[in-house]
């Protein structure tokens, strides 16, 4: 087997006094999408709780109102500093609606969290609807909520972010739901383009980065349990470490969880790589004939 470079180990949490990002300051704002639940709704009372407005973008009336009662309790400046908007992300004329009315509510975007996400089972075969709505929601919605909002946050000419929500499975394709995967490897795709793209950029304070959540208790994980599994992290443990390493710079913000440390998803997604570099088999990590040399390469022999 040829030799893979050295893996370097980045701590999960930052050591020493790190200086928040600019863009995480009172009175700045923030838009989530897919912002009722979740990592969304975290981040959003985490943004509320620092003094920023929030305006949560979803579908769900109801859904809308339950997360807005919270977020006007964090909030600084209570119900004035939060807003809510249905929205589905996969109408680009409603993304662009969304724009639109945040600057009249509140002047213009410095955060926005492309993160709204579905995933609804699919097989290489099927079923279409599950790929065409999947692909809908979490790749295109992803590209209109950028493209819609990004000029504005540029020509604004603050310091901003714009955070979009991978996963994993978009990095080692895991056999099981390829449409997600599929989703997600395109907006790790689409995300480091963008950042290529915006630090190329003449005057641009903008920078974007990609999210990568461990296993996550939400409603999108949780498949009928009710009780949230030793292994998983919350969505407030996943934000509050997000945001640690937005304030490191990091553009690849790859969590742990409670099951799965850095070092083991390092080794993952090495192999995942080597898979081209050494012409293995595709997914060869679930090839019966390369088990134990997985299991080496996992514990470094």
């Amino acid at each position: 087997m040829a030799h893979i470079g050295p893996i370097i180990i980045q701590p999960d949490e930052p050591k020493g006094t790190l200086m928040p990002h600019p863009a995480m300051s009172a009175n700045h704002v923030a838009v989530i999408t897919g912002g009722a639940s979740g990592i969304g709704l975290a981040a959003a009372m985490r943004f509320a709780g620092l003094g920023m407005k929030v305006c949560i973008a979803d579908i769900g009336a109801q859904r809308l109102a339950e997360a807005a009662t919270k977020l006007s309790s964090a909030a600084k400046g209570g119900a004035a500093d939060v807003m809510t908007a249905e929205v589905d992300v996969v109408s680009f004329e409603q993304v662009a609606g969304l724009e639109a009315a945040v600057q009249k509510r509140f002047g213009g975007t410095d955060i926005l969290m492309n993160n709204a996400g579905i995933g609804p089972d699919s097989t290489s075969f099927g079923p279409l609807e599950n790929w065409q709505r999947i692909l809908a929601v979490n790749l295109w919605g992803i590209i209109h909520g950028t493209q819609v909002f990004a000029p504005y946050m540029i020509e604004r000419g603050r310091p901003g972010l714009i955070i979009n929500t991978g996963s994993k499975q978009g990095i080692t394709t895991p056999p099981g739901n390829p449409a997600y995967n599929v989703s997600k490897a395109g907006v790790k795709a689409l995300t480091e383009a963008l950042q290529h793209e915006l630090r190329n950029t003449e005057g641009c304070e903008i920078s974007a980065h990609l999210l990568i959540p461990g296993h996550v208790f939400t409603g999108l994980t949780a498949r009928g349990r009710a009780e949230k599994p030793d292994g998983a992290w919350t969505p407030e443990q996943t934000v509050d470490f997000m945001i640690a390493r937005l304030d490191a710079g990091d553009f690849y913000i790859l969590c742990p969880d409670n099951d799965v440390p850095r070092q083991l998803d390092e080794r993952r997604m090495l192999w995942a790589a080597g898979d081209i570099v050494e012409n293995r088999p595709a997914l060869s990590r679930w090839h019966p004939d390369y088990a134990e040399a997985f299991a080496r390469f996992v514990k470094g022999e």
